[in-house]
């Protein structure tokens, strides 16, 4: 198997690419209170966040995204095209702020899916001659972790049932197939502009400011989607966190993945004919102010360059 190409994300990629392991492979390892390294690997936490990630530790915080966002997170690039990502927000010293030094992790039963997958390695990857991801795994060997020294065997597939990570993939899966998808595509997808990153990181992980965005009246004057449709994303975050990666589908890649009205697109060109109508006015106008000033500075000097000068005689 390490034999074959793929296509990794970038943010995921190593100078020196990891044994790959299935679901079948066999992994020694145990993690428990009783271990020397116990919470070592949280005291030096990098943690890259999914979107349900976001929203199980947002219910776990009894926070809106926006509070979550702002006292948890920090924000980068996951990849070159300026695509924007978030990481759990550490310490000073790098140590994640849910650590507790005596009980371990503060919100153990909604620990991001880094967590839940260490020391396995999760890789969502393309061959290069698929269009289709395909879930593939790598061992993380880290010298202050003792948990491989730990008389116990088991599969990644029993390794991710006993983790609770069956429930994360489901919902996080296509997020990842879409950074995979943006950096494969490579100078054929284009680089998005400024307004379809807002978009992604609102549909990712802004999810009240999302909701706000999918009921809003021009939003419903936009698509074609049943009253059902809005009732749901209303009500359920893992229907709105779906809704998000056919929206970005179609902002991204223009995969026409959300039906429009029939005259969404006519009114859209008016609208943006007002806009551009009123920016040109408004360009004019400033063209024309610069060169009343010029020309009234030639007449009456540089010093004069208001009304208040009045005629010289």
């Amino acid at each position: 198997m390490s034999d074959e190409k793929f296509d990794i994300p970038e943010e995921l990629a190593s100078a020196t690419l990891p044994t790959l392991l299935t679901a079948e492979s066999t992994i020694r390892f145990r993690c428990h209170k009783g271990i020397s390294c116990f919470n070592d690997c949280c005291r030096a936490a990098d943690i890259t966040l999914a979107p349900y990630d976001v929203l199980r530790l947002q219910r776990r915080l009894g926070m809106n995204s926006e509070q979550f966002l702002k006292n948890h997170t920090v924000p980068f690039q996951l990849e070159r095209d300026g695509v924007p990502g978030i990481k759990l927000r550490t310490d000073n010293e790098g140590a994640c702020l849910f650590l507790d030094p005596e009980k371990g992790c503060t919100v153990y039963e909604d620990r991001p899916t880094v967590c839940r997958y260490y020391p396995v390695g999760l890789l969502a990857m393309r061959r290069k001659d698929s269009s289709v991801a395909e879930q593939q795994y790598s061992l993380v060997v880290e010298e202050h972790c003792k948990g491989h020294e730990e008389d116990r065997e088991l599969t990644v597939a029993e390794y991710r049932k006993e983790q609770g990570v069956e429930e994360y993939d489901e919902f996080n899966r296509e997020w990842y197939e879409l950074i995979l998808k943006k950096r494969s595509g490579g100078p054929g997808v284009g680089k998005p502009n400024e307004m379809s990153l807002q978009l992604f990181f609102m549909a990712s992980f802004n999810f009240d400011m999302f909701r706000k965005f999918v009921l809003s009246d021009n939003f419903k004057r936009t698509y074609d989607l049943p009253q059902q449709t809005y009732d749901e994303l209303e009500q359920n975050d893992e229907a709105l966190i779906k809704f998000g990666y056919r929206f970005m589908r179609q902002v991204l890649f223009a995969e026409m993945t959300i039906p429009e009205q029939k005259d969404a697109w006519d009114r859209r060109v008016q609208e943006r004919k007002a806009v551009w109508q009123a920016r040109a006015e408004a360009e004019i106008a400033r063209r024309n102010a610069e060169m009343e000033k010029a020309m009234r500075e030639e007449t009456l000097g540089e010093e004069c360059n208001t009304d208040s000068c009045g005629d010289r005689d």
